[in-house]
């Protein structure tokens, strides 16, 4: 069944547990399938089914091992696990496996055969199957008829019926049972479904027992009634007492109290509560009982009165349940709340000591200035400060959180709450403290980082300044005219350097002069040393400059001199040139020739002339030189002295043109005297092969002129002999050009090798000079400084290296091509080499130096720095004051000194290297000596303070140490015994006798340990006892419960290991006793075997065969008869001391005992018929013989073919001696019938046998009897005359041949034909006997045939003749016979004499044999046959002297052959003295021989024990673990100690030898070349030993490693256990506590294990590095165990990301929980109160606004809290992602109610403020209204125009007002309407007022409007008024001009007047506009004209 898609998986779970499961989703996707599987172990888990490592994704994968497991456990909880019995004795019940094993006992209890105590192998005979049916349903089995022994057919039978009659379907078959370890789970699956089978029939009896039991009760229902009615009263009564306390809500307002109140609760419904709920159910019951009883009795049923009745009692417990149930809540919801407070107040005080602490540790951290003395000091540093300020940035969270969670208690009112507050503020201060010192020390480590910067700066400076001074120091000044242009190149690039660099100093300078200023501020360093440097960095540039300077003057002043050389070279090439033309030989053959040569001369001397001037010029330029004293003045000199004399021998006049021709240009020894020189040298050679080769040519066309000449002419001797000198001069010429082509090349390259040779030399002189001038600094900036330049010294060591490489290369090419200049070049290269090795020396010794000053240097960094780290240690130690003596204080300490042990163990060890690195450079710099060691003084006695101050802590702390070590003992000790537990609880079972020696062993081991810890149980049993002694507090109590865990769990390990020790005990012994029962069933099975299949043999032979086989076997038997008497005595031993397989024992034991006896009856048996068949074969044998014969001779008896006479007699003859032989055997019958009688009374079943042989034999011997005797009548009846002639002629004739044979004298030639003749004497004289009874039985035949009547006279006398005959023949051959006696005799002698000559003879060779032997075997055998020889001589003495004895007597006789035997005896004698003598020789040279083979033998024995030692110790065997390496090593060490006691046995070898030697022995060379070879084998022995012991010491060390690699391995795989734990908590609180113990768990796992992980790598990599045997087999350990520590670190990892994933995911449920109780607490918060006022709303308002404010933070949770969910739900799938949705749901739910809540308050709010400032606007406006409408009634009336018009303008400001009130209208208007718009709950109100005010402002419009027309007219009648006024008033002031007669008296006045008029006409005009609006009407006029007359 494919359990893989999860359908068939639930419907097996919907059949087994009858309930309805989930649809199964649609699908065949892997989604689909978890999700199926999902929802079946969902329905598990719900029936609180445990799956232990168990998910959806292992059934779906088709993990079978957890799928088989799934399906086991589905039948155990819903077949087995309901199964339960209950025992008549103590009515215990059991459940499950042990109820159905108990039940199964007791169904099966009485049956024969049938013991059940388990469900494996109590099942394998079938008869359990069968009892338990026959116990049911005895009609189906008759059970007496099983057996036990027929074990498949009782399981057959059992299956087949239950199958059949009880309708079980058959789950198993026999051969599933029929084994030795049958399926416990199968059986028990099996043997449940007839348990449910027979449980139901057992139902149906119980039902009727209870209708019975009904019957009988009915009598006594009328005293139950009485009862009921008393405890129902009485039991209403105690409810409602209870429901008053109950409802009481007055709690203690602190944890302990609701605590008390909460025992008192649960006293309340554990003690007091239970009885009265069985009272009430009782009183059911009894009501029940009673009503039954009487329904069953056909009575009226009882009904109690109203108030008692059943109803009642369940309303009033209804009442008490829920009132208890009421009281429960709020006793939890308090007891939670306190809980809550108190775990956040110890969370807060954890936490706050955490911060506590951690701000304390780095505010020491950051205190301090540790910022190393160099950049790369300062910027590891600056890391790690950015490190730091990374990490105390994310701790702000942390910090935080503690002032949250300060707060939230706060918030909570916390009845601690002031020292909250107080320590909150001390986190702060302390948060804000180290912020400020990590800021001050950001800028410390900045200003150290920048002067470092230009530290480092000066410092690359100074290297670049040291690499110029090099170049400008150096002595290469050119060594040509390009080499000093080049150089003078190079030297103005080095300027430009300097003069760049020039900036730079003065940077690096100035900004060091920023950290040298006086200001107070922090220095980084000391500004005196800051000054010194930049001072230093001034003086170097300085010097570089002026270096600089000189250098340029020396180059220009080389360039003159090189200037000066060449010009002088040229002219000294051109004398050179000219002086081989003017030396040439060649005078011209004919007059063109001389003409030509002439003509050239005269051109030369031109020449000549004209560079006279230059080389004047020239050479005073050199005196100059020389004047100035330059440093080449000589060579100068020099130069110019030989270019003057050149100069006077080129001076030749146009005579010398004829004298003789000097040597060509070609013949030049001229090779230069540099190397520039021999390349021009070269170039000019090459020009001048060119022209030589130009010539070849001419010189052919020569040839070919001659050929064209004349035959005279070109034969003649004139031409050609010019033409053969010609020729022959031209070959001079080319090989005088390829010569010095050749030796100009060799100067090149030997210049060439010259110059670079100098060069390196010059390299090697600058270098040594520095280096000699290089004193090693004392500081370690300044050694830094040297070891850089020593840095770049190596790569120009490199390069020089390579050039002094190229110049040996181009030395050795030069002297093997054999260039003259050998031995200078020889010499150049030696010196170049010996300067460049005394340069490397004196480098590698300064570089020595200079890294001994730097090891100095480092050590005292490294004590620094330790110092520093101890004081750091220190200061924490003392930190440790502030923490409190308290548990939870002392908690604390332990977990800060925990980290510290680690940190102390390390400094030790870093004190420890510091003490040998002090012993070290001690000894390397003894001048310094006392300050190392001071130094090292020093920072021990830092250490010795810090430990003092540990130890003072300690002593301070008290009792909290004691608490602290307590405390760690107690977990490690627990740690300890679980793990001890964990190994001892292992169900582990041996199957095989190793297993079962090795878990004991291991677990003897775990015993040893359990010893060692007893001590330390003890201790701290007596610890505990004083630390919790009187304490009270929780955290005591937790303590207490520990040690009483502690002590549960000491008990339960003796027990356990007890247990185990028993069982592994039992196991063992059971293992041994199978182990020997497998060996006594195979002896057993081989003897049944042979007794099974021996067969009676049939022959006599077989018989006697198989007898003595048989009595081997029964031999063997009794050898092995021991062995199994001893299995059989132990089984029953094992079964006497209750082994838990003493059923298996006994059956074995029984098998084998009853096997035993009954191969021991058979074998017995099988003997005695074996014997009894012999004697049968024996006798059968003896009577087929004798049958044999019989039938033989019966066939002789019957031959009847005796009628021929001839043959009759012959017959007769034979028939006699038949019957003769008849009657012989006679006595075999005799015997075969005695034989038969015996064997028949001994053994009574063979008498038929025996009988019918017997009778058999009689019948067929009396017949063989009869046929005799009737042949025999027959023969001598058939012719007895005949027959009586025919034997006188056959015994005449025998007798006649007699006679010829005793007359006969030969007696034999020597004794072989004499006993020949002795034997045929004997043979006629037994055949004279028989001859003698037939001459008696003649005279008997006479005498009868007389009686007949047919004897006559010659019948008579044939017989007489025959008689007579033969007593004459009897003398003679009496006389033969000692003839014959007496030659045997001497023929005897003389073979005896023979003998013993050859017996000497034979012995002789091994007498004389110079076989002495080639080993000891064979000369000690040699020796003992020697001994033999000269016993055998002793041994032979006898017979010699008996020879010699008889000789006497043989001599005495007159014999032919007496003097022969004299001379034969004489040999005899001569050679018996010889083989004497020579045995005493041989016995001496055999001694010598033993002597030097027993030497040779203890040679070659000790040899061989070396030699096996040797294969010993090259044997290749390896231990296979640790014990056997080390018995290895062990047996090694013996084998070694064996060895050096052989020495002695080698010394004895060699003085045996030596004594050999000294005795002059004949193989003393041999000797002492055999002694040599075992001294050599013997040093080649201890030298294989000791390779031996190092690799058996690799070995060990490699199982060493191997079991650090398994203990570390075990390690992981333990820790492993808990990394893969799949605990992720049961809450928020729970997770956390998980997160951080896991975190603690990483930490020791990552310190601890990286440790361990390092030392094995180390080790390995040692026994790697070593080259160690097995270095693959190690590095794979090694990888495997680094793969293991990584996966390790990787479920570290995963189980880091679990827990964090569980983390989030409670913490997001905690997070909603939380959020969820803040939403419902600010929704009860919110009020409904709407105000009474506008003041009241706004207040309401602010206050609602300032909590929506309060909410936002909560959305933004809730915001969070969505994003959590989106994420956790792509994250998780199934239950946890509905419920993740859940509960958002929930919250988000109560948030939008919330925002809902707060919206509708909000607008009711809004609408209440709404509302009032409306009232208030219109209130407003109102009163504005009624003021404006007063004010405009009031006022006075005007009474002129200024008067109206301030009225009117007074007017018109109070319809600006109006205007302006006009938004205030609209708003109220607006604000009234939108009110009524959004129908507002006072719409009527708003209503009303709105039409007030419409009202009133309709009629203060009209009012004003009403004034100011009023106002208009009387301003018209006014401005009329005063208009007229004026104008009257300007009509009589014109009246006086225009009546004026002044015209003017001149022009001007005219033109004035004229003027004056013309602005009178001007102002007449205007007031003609005055005068037309005064006559028309005013509307006052206006009026008054319109309205009717009074008329």
């Amino acid at each position: 069944m494919d359990l893989r898609d999860g359908r068939m998986l639930i419907k097996l779970l919907e059949v087994l547990s009858g309930e309805r499961l989930p649809k199964p989703t649609k699908g065949r996707m892997r989604i689909h399938c978890l999700e199926n599987v999902d929802k079946a172990l969902q329905f598990l888990k719900e029936q609180r089914v445990h799956l232990e490592n168990m998910g959806s994704h292992d059934i779906v994968d088709g993990n079978h091992r957890l799928t088989l497991g799934l399906i086991w456990t589905i039948i155990l909880r819903f077949q087995i696990q309901d199964i339960s019995v209950e025992t008549e004795d103590n009515k215990e019940k059991k459940s499950a496996k042990d109820a159905l094993l108990l039940w199964c006992q007791m169904k099966t209890a009485g049956y024969p055969n049938v013991n059940i105590h388990n469900f494996t192998t109590s099942w394998r005979d079938g008869m359990a199957f069968n009892a338990l049916i026959h116990k049911h349903r005895p009609d189906l089995i008759d059970f007496d008829k099983l057996k036990k022994s027929n074990a498949h057919y009782n399981l057959q039978n059992a299956f087949n019926l239950a199958e059949q009659h009880l309708g079980l379907t058959k789950l198993l078959d026999p051969e599933d049972i029929s084994v030795d370890h049958p399926d416990e789970k199968s059986i028990i699956t099996y043997v449940v479904t007839y348990y449910h089978y027979f449980s139901k029939m057992k139902a149906l009896k119980v039902e009727g027992k209870r209708i019975g039991k009904v019957l009988d009760n009915a009598i006594e229902t009328e005293k139950m009634i009485e009862k009921y009615e008393s405890l129902a009263s009485d039991l209403l009564e105690w409810i409602e007492q209870t429901i008053i306390i109950l409802n009481n809500r007055k709690f203690a307002n602190s944890l302990v109290g609701v605590q008390q109140q909460l025992q008192a609760f649960n006293t309340y419904r554990t003690v007091e509560k239970p009885p009265k709920f069985t009272e009430k159910g009782n009183l059911e019951v009894l009501l029940f009982t009673i009503q039954s009883k009487m329904r069953a009795n056909n009575q009226k049923v009882y009904t109690p009165r109203e108030g008692k009745l059943i109803s009642d009692i369940n309303k009033a417990w209804e009442r008490l349940e829920k009132a208890e149930h009421e009281r429960e809540l709020a006793l939890r919801t308090e007891l939670i709340r306190q809980e809550k407070l108190e775990q956040l107040a110890r969370r807060f005080d954890r936490k706050a000591a955490m911060r506590e602490t951690w701000l304390s540790e780095n505010q020491r951290l950051v205190s301090q200035d540790n910022f190393g003395f160099d950049l790369q000091a300062v910027e590891a540093a600056t890391k790690k400060h950015e490190a730091i300020e990374t990490d105390i940035a994310a701790y702000e969270e942390r910090v935080q959180a503690v002032v949250a969670v300060a707060k939230e208690l706060e918030a909570e009112s916390y009845h601690d709450i002031k020292r909250i507050t107080a320590r909150k503020d001390n986190v702060i201060r302390l948060w804000e403290y180290l912020l400020e010192l990590l800021k001050a020390r950001r800028q410390r480590l900045e200003m150290n980082l920048g002067l470092q910067r230009v530290f480092q700066e000066m410092l690359y400076i100074m290297d670049w300044m040291d690499e110029m001074k090099m170049l400008l120091l150096s002595q290469d000044y050119g060594k040509h005219l390009l080499g000093v242009e080049d150089l003078l190149q190079k030297h103005a690039l080095v300027e430009a350097d300097i003069s760049i660099q020039a900036d730079r100093v003065r940077n690096v300078n100035r900004n060091a002069q920023k950290f040298a200023s006086d200001t107070e501020d922090y220095k980084p360093c000391d500004p005196q040393i800051i000054k010194d440097r930049v001072a230093h960095l001034e003086f170097c540039y300085q010097e570089l400059n002026q270096l600089a300077a000189e250098r340029r003057a020396r180059l220009e002043e080389s360039r003159r001199l090189w200037k000066f050389f060449w010009e002088m070279a040229e002219e000294e090439g051109w004398i050179r040139e000219k002086e081989q033309i003017l030396s040439s030989e060649d005078y011209g053959k004919d007059l063109t020739g001389s003409l030509r040569l002439l003509s050239q001369h005269k051109a030369f001397e031109d020449e000549m002339t004209g560079r006279a001037a230059h080389l004047q010029q020239t050479i005073k330029q050199g005196e100059e030189l020389v004047a100035d004293n330059h440093f080449g003045a000589d060579k100068i000199k020099e130069r110019i002295k030989d270019i003057q004399v050149r100069r006077t021998c080129a001076a030749v006049t146009h005579d010398t043109i004829e004298s003789p021709p000097a040597t060509s240009t070609s013949s030049s020894v001229d090779v230069g005297h540099d190397e520039f020189s021999t390349q021009a040298l070269v170039k000019k050679h090459k020009d001048v092969a060119e022209e030589i080769g130009s010539y070849r040519p001419v010189i052919d066309a020569l040839h070919e002129q001659s050929r064209t000449l004349p035959p005279e002419k070109a034969n003649s001797e004139e031409v050609q002999s010019r033409l053969a000198g010609i020729e022959e001069r031209y070959k001079e010429v080319a090989e005088l050009t390829r010569l010095r082509k050749q030796a100009l090349q060799d100067a090149l390259a030997l210049y060439k090798m010259m110059s670079e040779a100098d060069a390196c030399e010059v390299w090697i002189d600058e270098k040594e000079q520095w280096l000699n001038s290089m004193d090693i600094p004392e500081k370690l900036e300044d050694l830094e400084v040297v070891q850089h330049r020593f840095e770049s010294l190596e790569p120009e060591m490199n390069s020089q290296a390579s050039r002094v490489a190229v110049v040996n290369q181009v030395a050795r090419q030069l002297i093997h091509s054999g260039h003259p200049s050998e031995k200078e070049i020889k010499a150049q290269q030696d010196k170049l080499n010996t300067r460049w090795s005394q340069f490397r020396d004196l480098v590698d010794q300064k570089k020595e130096s200079l890294n001994s000053a730097l090891g100095v240097q480092n050590y005292h960094l490294e004590c620094n720095e330790t110092k520093s780290w101890i004081k750091e240690k220190t200061k924490v130690i003392e930190s440790t004051q502030e923490l409190g003596n308290d548990l939870a204080g002392v908690m604390a300490l332990q977990r800060k000194l925990t980290g510290m042990e680690r940190d102390l163990v390390a400094i030790q060890d870093k004190l420890s290297d510091l003490g040998k690195e002090a012993e070290r450079l001690g000894s390397e710099h003894p001048e310094q000596s006392e300050a190392i060691k001071g130094r090292l003084a020093e920072i021990t006695g830092v250490w010795d303070e810090m430990k003092d101050t540990l130890k003072n802590r300690e002593e301070s702390l008290g009792e909290a140490s004691k608490l602290q070590q307590f405390l760690r003992d107690l977990d490690d000790f627990q740690s300890w015994l679980s793990r001890t537990q964990t190994v001892i609880a292992s169900e582990d079972m041996p199957n095989t006798l190793a297993e079962a020696e090795k878990l004991l062993a291991q677990h003897e081991g775990i015993k040893n340990e359990i010893r060692n810890y007893e001590e330390d149980y003890q201790k701290m049993r007596d610890m505990g006892e004083m630390v919790t002694q009187g304490q009270t507090d929780a955290q005591y109590m937790f303590l207490r419960q520990r040690l009483q865990a502690l002590d549960t769990g000491w008990n339960e390990l003796h027990k356990m290991w007890e247990n185990r020790q028993n069982l592994l005990s039992q196991s063992h012994a059971y293992q041994l006793f199978l182990r020997d029962t497998k060996q006594a069933e195979a002896f057993l099975n081989n003897q049944e075997y042979v007794l099974a299949h021996t067969e009676m043999p049939t022959t006599l032979e077989g018989a006697e065969a198989a007898i003595k086989k048989q009595e081997d076997f029964m031999t063997t038997m009794d050898a092995n008869e021991e062995k199994i008497g001893a299995v059989v005595d132990t089984g029953r031993r094992l079964v006497a001391d209750d082994n838990i397989n003493a059923e298996r024992i006994q059956e074995k034991v029984d098998s084998i005992d009853q096997r035993h006896k009954k191969n021991r009856a058979a074998a017995s048996d099988l003997l005695t018929r074996l014997k009894d068949n012999r004697d049968l074969q024996k006798f059968l044998q003896d009577c087929q013989e004798l049958s044999l014969w019989i039938n033989e001779k019966m066939l002789t008896a019957q031959d009847m073919s005796y009628d021929e006479a001839r043959n009759l007699h012959s017959k007769w003859l034979k028939h006699q001696a038949f019957m003769a032989e008849l009657q012989s055997n006679k006595e075999w019958l005799d015997k075969i019938n005695k034989d038969g009688q015996t064997l028949m009374a001994e053994k009574p079943d063979t008498e038929a046998m025996v009988k019918e042989k017997l009778a058999s034999l009689q019948t067929m011997w009396d017949e063989l009897e009869s046929t005799t005797q009737t042949k025999a009548k027959c023969l001598f009846d058939a012719n007895k005359a005949e027959l009586f002639t025919q034997s006188c002629a056959d015994l005449d004739k025998w007798l006649g041949g007699l006679e010829a044979q005793l007359q006969s004298d030969d007696y034999g030639k020597d004794l072989t034909s004499v006993n020949i003749l002795l034997k045929k004497q004997q043979i006629l004289e037994s055949q004279v006997d028989v001859r003698q009874k037939e001459v008696e039985e003649l005279q008997k035949q006479s005498q009868a045939l007389s009686q007949e009547g047919k004897g006559s006279e010659e019948v008579d006398g044939q017989r007489v003749t025959v008689e007579r005959k033969f007593q004459t023949l009897q003398e003679p051959l009496k006389k033969r016979r000692d003839h014959l006696m007496a030659s045997r005799e001497i023929h005897q002698f003389n073979r005896d004499v023979e003998d013993e000559i050859l017996w000497v003879e034979e012995r002789m060779p091994l007498a004389t044999s110079t076989d002495h032997g080639h080993n000891l075997q064979t000369v000690q055998l040699l020796i003992k046959k020697n001994q033999t020889l000269q016993k055998e001589i002793q041994g032979h003495q006898p017979r010699y002297d008996d020879i010699f004895e008889r000789s006497q007597h043989v001599l005495r006789e007159d014999s032919p052959t007496t003097e022969l035997i004299r001379q034969r005896l004489a040999d005899l004698q001569s050679l018996w003295e010889q083989i004497k003598k020579e045995t005493e020789k041989r016995h001496t040279r055999l001694s010598e021989a033993h002597e030097a083979q027993q030497y040779y033998f203890d040679a070659a024995e000790a040899e061989a024990w070396m030699s096996e030692q040797e294969l010993y110790m090259m044997s290749e065997e390896k231990a296979k673990d640790e014990q056997s390496s080390v018995a290895m090593l062990k047996k090694h060490q013996i084998l070694e100690q064996a060895v050096e006691d052989y020495a002695d046995t080698v010394h004895q070898l060699s003085s045996t030898s030596r004594g050999l030697v000294a005795a002059g022995h004949p193989d003393s060379e041999r000797i002492g070349m055999r002694q040599s070879q075992v001294d050599k084998l013997y040093a080649g022995l201890k030298d294989l030993s000791e390779e031996r012991r190092g690799k058996l010491d690799e070995r060990f060390r490699l199982f060493q490693l191997n079991r650090e690699v398994d203990d570390l391995e075990q390690w992981i795989a333990e820790r492993e256990v808990v990394a893969g734990s799949h605990e992720l908590g049961q809450d928020y609180e729970h997770v956390t506590m998980l997160q951080e113990r896991f975190r603690e768990f990483a930490r020791d796992t990552g310190n601890i294990g990286q440790e361990r992980v390092d030392g094995v790598n180390k080790l390995a990599d040692e026994l790697i590095n070593t080259g160690h045997g097995d270095a693959a087999t190690i590095a794979e350990w090694k990888d495997g165990l680094n793969e293991a520590w990584a996966d390790l670190l990787e479920l570290i990892d995963t189980r880091t990301q679990i827990l964090a994933a569980s983390y989030e995911l409670h913490k997001f449920y905690h997070d909603a929980k939380e959020i969820l109780n803040r939403i419902l607490d600010k929704h009860k918060k919110l009020p409904e109160e709407l105000g009474r006022d506008q003041n009241t709303v706004e207040t309401l308002q602010r206050m609602h606004t300032t909590f929506e404010h309060d909410i936002q933070a909560l959305g933004t949770q809730v915001r969070q809290l969505q994003e959590d969910a989106v994420r956790l739900q792509s994250a998780y799938a199934g239950d946890k992602a509905d419920d993740i949705q859940k509960r958002e749901g929930e919250v988000l739910e109560a948030w939008k109610n919330l925002l809902e809540a707060a919206e509708g308050r909000r607008a009711k709010l809004v609408d209440t403020g709404d509302k009032f400032r409306f009232f208030s606007m219109v209130r407003d406006l109102m009163l504005w209204m009624e003021d404006v409408i007063r004010l405009i009634e009031a006022q006075e009336k005007p009474r002129d125009v200024s008067s109206v018009e301030l009225l009117m303008n007074n007017h018109q400001g109070i319809k600006a007002e109006i205007d302006a009130r006009n938004d205030s209208f609209t708003a109220c208007i607006e604000l009234g309407k939108a009110l009524l718009a959004r129908k507002h709950y006072a719409s009527e109100e708003i209503k009303e007022k709105l039409l007030q005010l419409t009202d009133k402002r309709k009629d203060m419009i009209d009012k004003w409007e009403d004034r100011w027309e009023w106002l208009r007219l009387v301003l018209e009648v006014h401005q009329f008024s005063r208009d007229a006024g004026v104008a009257e008033a300007w009509l009589l002031g014109q009246e006086p001009y225009l009546s004026s007669r002044e015209m003017g008296q001149s022009v001007d006045e005219v033109e004035k007047l004229i003027k004056r008029h013309e602005a009178f006409e001007k102002s007449a005009a205007t007031w003609e506009e005055r005068f037309a609006a005064l006559e028309r009407l005013t509307t006052v006029s206006a009026r008054h004209e319109k309205a009717p007359s009074p008329d």
